[in-house]
């Protein structure tokens, strides 16, 4: 009995820790610009594709130039496409002032460092790993995660970019915003359906089958990485809001997006990092969730991304704390009434529970109410 309750509690954290940090992403960009971006929850679906696409490259599944192609055309191909993105970077990085008679050493390290990784993950891509070892995957793991996150935030940000900014600057009332934000989460799946067709991909393994034996529980290594990485990423993001110059900025603007830039806040880089921040988890999430349940579908991220919605709501949307523990709450909620009723009647009592607690706390456990000013 105690090693099932163990066992649940596991599914439940595992379960949490999706939700957790795709309400992170809905709770960023509520907390910064009131909106609520509906399509979060498939860009946690562009995330898992994403993360399949670069862990088959890198395993050499989908190489871009032959495996076989001689060692010097590799670094060629290797060098030549690094330097483009250094070069991108370069143009997007302003200089920063420093004292007179003192060098700035920050950027070149920078730009020496993306060349460096950029180079060896293109020629992982040309070589193709094979997977032989428990190294090598971890290895793939280690290389696709953070590959992962940086380009579903550039598909956040791209999505900022064409759909929501022409909006704000034409101060277009926030109903448009937010049809704008459904109509991008079909454009995705839609498009997605388009571009790969109907049929499912089969996500690899990325992490040895080394499961653990916790009071009778079986624990995988996928799942604590999940649940690891929620935490994680809950205590990274709140460090950045609480102790950065970034984050006191981006609650800034969360005051007042209008005084801002009277104060010389560079309003437009606070929103594309809030985008990218929250995008950024919205990826992690999806690689995390297809290695647990490794079969991609066009579709995936409508459920997860309206109940981590749901659960961003019911923490106090805007509040961290609220969106990471609204998360865990409605995954405990399923496993328990999956585990004592039956999984069809799991939504229906979970999201009534919820409801309960909404018409108790309507902002939210963590929300505080506002006043509105006319």
């Amino acid at each position: 009995m105690f090693d099932t309750v163990i066992q649940q509690a596991f599914n439940a954290l595992q379960l949490g820790s999706y939700y957790s940090l795709i309400a992170l992403g809905y709770c960023l960009v509520y907390g910064v610009l009131l909106l609520i971006n509906f399509a979060h929850g498939d860009i946690f679906m562009v995330g898992a594709y994403i993360a399949f696409f670069a862990a088959t490259y890198i395993m050499g599944q989908h190489a871009l130039i032959p495996p076989n192609s001689p060692i010097m055309v590799k670094l060629v191909f290797a060098g030549f496409f690094a330097l483009i993105i250094t070069a991108a970077v370069s143009f997007a990085i302003k200089k920063k002032p420093v004292a007179a008679g003192q060098k700035n050493y920050s950027y070149p390290a920078i730009l020496g460092g993306i060349f460096i990784t950029i180079t060896a993950a293109i020629y992982y891509w040309g070589q193709g790993m094979k997977l032989e070892s428990g190294a090598d995957k971890i290895l793939v793991f280690a290389v696709t995660m953070p590959l992962t996150m940086i380009l579903t935030s550039v598909v956040g940000v791209f999505i900022e970019r064409v759909a929501y900014k022409p909006l704000r600057l034409k101060g277009a009332n926030r109903l448009y915003v937010v049809i704008t934000a459904l109509m991008m989460g079909i454009i995705l799946e839609y498009g997605n359906l388009s571009l790969l067709g109907t049929s499912r991909l089969s996500f690899p393994t990325l992490l040895p089958r080394i499961v653990f034996d916790v009071a009778g529980a079986k624990v995988s290594i996928t799942k604590l990485s999940a649940i690891a990485a929620s935490f994680l990423m809950f205590a990274l993001l709140q460090w950045i809001v609480t102790r950065t110059k970034l984050g006191m900025a981006m609650r800034a603007v969360s005051y007042d997006k209008f005084a801002v830039p009277l104060m010389g806040i560079p309003l437009d880089a606070v929103i594309v990092f809030t985008f990218f921040l929250g995008s950024s988890m919205a990826g992690l999430a999806g690689m995390l969730y297809a290695m647990n349940f490794p079969v991609l579908d066009p579709f995936m991220g409508a459920l997860v991304g309206w109940k981590a919605f749901v659960a961003a709501v019911v923490g106090g949307i805007g509040d961290i704390r609220g969106a990471f523990v609204g998360g865990f709450l409605l995954a405990f909620l399923e496993v328990i009434v999956a585990a004592v009723f039956s999984s069809e009647l799991r939504d229906l009592i979970s999201f009534t529970i919820l409801l309960g607690i909404l018409t108790w706390k309507p902002t939210g456990l963590f929300g505080k109410p506002k006043t509105t000013k006319i």
